[in-house]
């Protein structure tokens, strides 16, 4: 009797939700509300279709003649077999060959492991331990991130197909790697267009994907092929110099040398299956001898080129804006005219990408959308589903189909449009971003002893007055942001695991000059960027500056909200792509990182430069104080370019305190600090 009064609440619990999924009830609040309850449902529910047909490595024959390989997944019957209806398609490009792909989803989506995985993710709680950041690692795992990594068979049995490429020259594709360049993103085009025609296809196309497969759908976006009618990325970028390859003019050491590796080990693993069968693609392994290591040679200039008249084309090409490196690698959102979801993390190697491409997209709100976490690239949708925080990526992704690809009113184009996890309270839903209602204020740099941070180099205040201070404040290059979030941030999330580096920045702390504010006695936010204006002395013709913006609670945890970095000969600023406060101060100043915009310094001659932090969203509560921290070195998270770091020296940096050339981090608050 039990259990059938069980069933009946359940199937009336159902009938409750079922109507949600479609009747695009108005979404309140992270979690979506009703509406939101509806997308979940209509995601885990009973799909239309009970299995899926896959074709394994179907050829794609590009117009220069290079074939691509692809897996295409297809709504199939009891038996797997494919069912006789066109569908709308979802197109994923990868590099890091689909092989991985289909081993993740076989065994993450696996009826019976996947239940099992859940269970024991759900019963691990490391918080309050120090390694505290692996339980974000597995959160993101069941946040539904994955599906859109791999491929949801969720998804294909909703009524959809699905197609998975191995980009050129990676996987089972022939060719030679592109690396996002003009002849690959021309061979996204064209597999949208073959997928748009085939025979299972209604002709309606969209994309998904994280990370690279993010990068590509922006791409592929804004050269609007009629197709593609809607892109759900996940942790995209859209500015691969200033992002990864060079932020703020110092090399993505931690990241880059990592990814290449596994990208150009990968893309050597050889189709068996066809060695088996007499069906070895002779022209592939022509073309990985061809080029075994991409990249690689750029990297290595990047390090050992020892001045700058030594620098060799192919790494000048990436310092020089207008190159075709430079343009391809930008991902002209302002051209983007279909219905985008970008999905990011503040502490993401794309961050700021992010931010910008949802700002500049020509697109009504709604249409357009944007989830940010406090998440790193491998943890975005740690923790979705939980009470109080936006739905699944997966139930997100669902939901975005349906409305944009299938026409279902769902209200999905009601959520949002930008869901942020505000760091120090947690998710909250806002109208835009940066969230309107901030006042610009200055805070200055002082050599006044705050008495919160004797760990130091030196402990200072940041105060509301200018200060009277003419004092010289020194810091030397040093290696403990090993430990630090940025090392999270640059390694993907790794070394973020360890609280006491992840997210407290007091080891870090002993290589920094620290400014930091009185205590608030009220809530107030941030949003939006910061920048530190700083007169700045090196010892030599070059230097590296580093900052990092923290919120110190009463207990002295200094926990990182944003940072940024700037090799000093590198400073030039575009004014046109800058932004500004209303009393001229630079808010978000947009670096030309070009070398011909390269300006040495003079050593022991002051010269104002500006750094500009990441953009953030905070809360700081009362008890809590706000520190901008500066380093003279960022490692891993960026090395600067060998001539460059042999200008430098790694003399020790100064900044000088003067009242007619006032130091100060200009932030965006709520409420002005006292």
């Amino acid at each position: 009797m039990r259990k059938l009064l069980w069933a009946v609440a359940a199937f009336a619990i159902m009938a409750l939700l079922a109507p949600l999924a479609s009747a695009g009830a108005a979404p309140v609040g992270p979690s979506g509300g009703a509406a939101g309850k509806g997308w979940a449902y209509t995601k885990d529910k009973k799909q239309r279709y009970p299995g899926v047909h896959i074709d394994w490595d179907v050829p794609i024959r590009m117009s220069d003649g290079t074939v691509l390989k692809a897996n295409v997944y297809r709504p199939g019957d009891a038996a797997d077999r494919p069912v006789a209806v066109k569908t709308p398609t979802i197109v994923t490009m990868t590099p890091y060959t689909k092989l991985i792909s289909t081993l993740a989803a076989e065994t993450m989506q696996n009826p019976i492991l996947e239940p099992i995985a859940k269970q024991i993710i759900g019963m691990i709680n490391l918080t309050g331990t120090p390694i505290d950041g692996f339980g974000d690692l597995l959160k993101s795992m069941t946040g539904g991130t994955f599906r859109s990594f791999t491929v949801d068979k969720d998804l294909v049995r909703a009524g959809y197909s699905y197609v998975v490429v191995d980009v050129r020259g990676t996987g089972f594709s022939q060719g030679k790697w592109d690396v996002f360049k003009e002849r690959e993103q021309r061979d996204t085009v064209e597999v949208i267009d073959w997928a748009a025609k085939q025979r299972f296809s209604n002709g309606k196309i969209g994309m998904t994907g994280m990370s690279y497969s993010a990068i590509n759908q922006v791409y592929a976006a804004n050269r609007n092929p009629a197709a593609l009618k809607a892109i759900f990325p996940v942790v995209p970028g859209g500015d691969l110099v200033r992002d990864i390859v060079a932020p703020g003019g110092a090399l993505g050491a931690g990241f880059l040398p990592m990814w290449l590796t596994l990208v150009n080990t990968t893309k050597m693993m050889p189709d068996l299956g066809a060695m088996f069968t007499g069906r070895f693609d002779w022209k592939w392994l022509a073309d990985r001898l061809a080029d075994p290591v991409t990249f690689f040679p750029q990297l290595f200039a990047a390090l050992l080129t020892p001045d700058m008249r030594s620098i060799p084309p192919d790494m000048k090409r990436l310092l020089i804006p207008g190159t075709a490196e430079r343009r391809g690698w930008m991902d002209h959102a302002d051209r983007i005219q279909i219905p985008t979801m970008i999905v990011g993390g503040w502490f993401d190697l794309f961050t700021n990408s992010e931010v910008r491409m949802f700002n500049k997209i020509p697109l009504p709100l709604g249409q357009k959308q944007l989830v940010m976490g406090e998440a790193y690239h491998i943890t975005p949708g740690a923790g979705h589903g939980e009470r109080g925080t936006p739905p699944r990526i997966d139930v997100l992704q669902r939901a975005w189909f349906d409305k944009w690809l299938k026409g279902i009113d769902n209200g999905i184009d009601q959520y949002g449009p930008a869901t942020l996890d505000q760091m120090g309270r947690g998710w909250i839903t806002a109208p835009n971003f940066p969230r309107p209602g901030m006042t610009r204020q200055r805070l200055y740099l002082s050599d006044r002893p705050s008495g919160t941070a004797p760990h130091a180099v030196r402990d200072g205040r940041l105060s509301v007055g200018k200060p009277r201070s003419r004092g010289r404040l020194t810091v030397g290059p040093g290696v403990l942001t090993l430990c630090s979030r940025d090392a999270g941030q640059q390694t993907a999330g790794v070394t973020a695991i360890f609280r006491f580096c992840g997210r407290d920045n007091r080891i870090a702390e002993h290589n920094a000059l620290t400014f930091t504010t009185a205590p608030v006695r009220t809530y107030r936010s941030i949003s939006g960027y910061s920048n530190l204006r700083i007169n700045a002395v090196s010892d030599a013709t070059d230097g590296y500056w580093t900052a990092m913006l923290t919120d110190v609670a009463p207990n002295g945890e200094s926990t990182v909200i944003s940072s940024g970095q700037i090799v000093s000969s590198l400073r030039k600023i575009d004014p046109n792509q800058s932004q500004y406060a209303p009393n001229g101060d630079v808010v978000d100043p947009f670096y030309t990182m070009s070398l011909y915009d390269r300006k040495r310094v003079k050593p022991g001659v002051p010269v104002q430069l500006d750094l500009g932090l990441l953009p953030t969203e905070a809360l700081l509560k009362p008890g809590h104080r706000l520190r901008v921290d500066v380093f003279a070195m960022n490692l891993p998270r960026g090395l600067p370019l060998r001539p460059l770091l042999n200008e430098s020296g790694l003399r020790p940096q100064h900044i000088q305190l003067d009242p007619n050339r006032p130091s100060f981090l200009n932030v965006p608050v709520s409420k002005e600090f006292g």
